[in-house]
């Protein structure tokens, strides 16, 4: 099972329930748990899992290098390129590596063969464990535009999982692209909120984005009890389920400076967990069945 976490806008506690989520696994489920920090302009879920980095794995895209013995300067690579990251000037051409998406198009439909890919480093992918836990986590260089093609590079884990593997996804905020790139396969998407007219504003983004992708999705309310019921009512209104509420707590905010999980404040908040967990497979069962059902026909 795949669950990712995510929010409409940073700052509701998306890590802190994501991570709260894997280590209330790791103390109920036998199987095996991935994390899988895909926020990778800014990764924090490490500060709370504490893991021992055991591999480190440079990341990098494909840049085109033109061979100016065999260019024409015909154009084609230009005229190909949906991004703009090369253009031919007169008898120079201008390769702009911050805008090149590594599809290789350019080097494919040059009649000259003119064109060959030159690999850039971009990012870096760190593994390791935190317990049970199999941790991954791609960090952006700083600078860096486009996060989406390290995502993906995370993400790779995924697809030697076995079907009992529980992997839990912490999605960078927001709805752009890079947020796509991280939901995209997941079974269940929780997204995690606060009671403010902000957090319903972009949870209303957040939950259109999963709508069109097609992507079951319930909500965490985080710091209930302050602000309004705006959240409320709108899940009531678009029948969202209402996953969870997590009171406000000063406590909470305390163990976040020092990198500790809510779970250590006892159980009252285990046992939020525990509901949000038992809601998650409930949802697993439903999309079993309907598998089955599927192969029937």
């Amino acid at each position: 099972m795949i669950v990712s976490v995510a929010s409409g806008k940073g700052g509701t506690g998306k890590t802190t329930v994501a991570t709260s989520l894997a280590l209330f696994l790791e103390e109920i489920y036998d199987g095996k748990i991935h994390f899988l920090d895909c926020d990778v302009e800014e990764p924090n879920a490490h500060i709370f899992l504490k893991p021992q980095i055991i591999k480190r794995t440079p990341f990098g895209i494909p840049i085109p290098e033109v061979d100016f013995t065999k260019c024409n300067f015909c154009g084609k690579c230009g005229e190909v390129c949906a991004y703009h990251a090369i253009i031919v000037v007169k008898e120079n051409v201008l390769v702009f590596p911050e805008l090149c998406h590594g599809c290789g198009g350019c080097s494919l439909l040059c009649p000259q063969n003119a064109i060959v890919e030159k690999e850039r480093e971009i990012g870096i992918l760190e593994q390791g464990f935190s317990g049970r836990i199999k941790f991954l986590h791609g960090k952006l260089n700083i600078g860096e535009p486009m996060a989406s093609p390290l995502i993906r590079f995370v993400k790779e884990v995924i697809k030697t999982n076995d079907a009992n593997d529980i992997t839990i996804i912490d999605v960078p905020p927001g709805t752009s692209c890079p947020v796509v790139e991280a939901v995209k396969g997941s079974d269940f998407t929780i997204l995690v909120t606060e009671p403010t007219p902000f957090g319903l504003n972009d949870l209303k983004l957040a939950v259109e984005t999963l709508r069109k992708l097609k992507i079951p999705f319930g909500v965490v309310v985080n710091c209930a009890g302050t602000g309004d019921m705006g959240v409320t009512e709108y899940c009531g209104e678009e029948e969202i389920p209402l996953i969870a509420e997590i009171p406000y707590d000063r406590n909470i905010a305390v163990l976040y400076s020092y990198g500790v999980s809510m779970l250590k404040e006892g159980n009252k908040y285990r046992n939020i967990f525990k509901r949000i967990w038992e809601y998650l497979m409930t949802q697993e069962h439903r999309s079993t069945r309907h598998k089955s059902t599927r192969k029937e026909w």
